[in-house]
């Protein structure tokens, strides 16, 4: 099988295909088509041909890396301008922001629990503020909980989560390390876990349902 292809690749470098050429339309490597047709001699023409097409090859990745740094130019410029039009959130901003998040993603089933879950480590930051200068949760009622997969440093992960939550470690419940069947195609894509913020607050809890209900019948 390899004579074929040795006496493909000499046939076709005669033609004047690059070394690049033949190796994709051969199936090899292009080191072994390199050794094949090496005593092959190239006329002119094929040879202006070939330095053509690098030529070629080169101008279209040029104009192709031109257009992306233009478009992530274009880009840069749409994100910069939206993130000015934010500003500062003011209190009652906080206020709103923390109420739709945790209706979104916090838990609402168990009465006596106030419990947010994300793996995104901003999310969990505008919690924490909504939790202290909002709801003014005293810092004794914070609990951790992260859920991570096995085969990732859960101790690098709960470093990284009391630094970004500002619970001592010391106040977290122990790791749970299962692979989710649900996701265990993306076992990779969060580092770090999911981090749960945990308040026994029965009080807190209906606060915030009743927050949530006020909201979406004042629109």
């Amino acid at each position: 099988m390899l004579k074929k292809e040795k006496e493909d690749s000499i046939r076709l470098r005669k033609k004047g295909l690059s070394i690049k050429e033949i190796a994709k339309k051969i199936g090899v490597a292009k080191s072994s088509v390199s050794i094949w047709v090496r005593n092959i001699e190239l006329n002119l023409d094929q040879i202006e041909a070939l330095s053509k097409k690098v030529s070629s090859i080169k101008v279209v990745e040029k104009r192709r890396q031109t257009r992306l740094k233009n478009e992530k130019g274009k880009r840069q410029i749409i994100l910069d301008k939206a993130e000015k039009q934010i500003g500062k959130i003011s209190q009652k901003e906080l206020w709103l922001m923390g109420i739709m998040l945790y209706w979104a993603e916090g838990g609402k089933t168990q009465r006596g629990l106030v419990r947010f879950s994300n793996g995104d480590p901003e999310m969990i930051k505008i919690m924490m503020a909504f939790f202290r200068r909002v709801c003014n949760v005293s810092e004794e009622k914070f609990r951790g909980y992260i859920h991570i997969h096995p085969h990732l440093d859960h101790k690098k992960a709960e470093k990284y989560w009391s630094s970004i939550a500002d619970i001592p470690l010391k106040k977290f419940f122990k790791t749970y390390r299962k692979t989710n069947i649900s996701s265990k195609n993306k076992k990779d894509t969060l580092p770090f876990g999911v981090f749960d913020i945990y308040i026994c607050d029965t009080e807190l809890f209906l606060k915030i349902s009743g927050w949530a209900k006020g909201v979406f019948s004042s629109y």
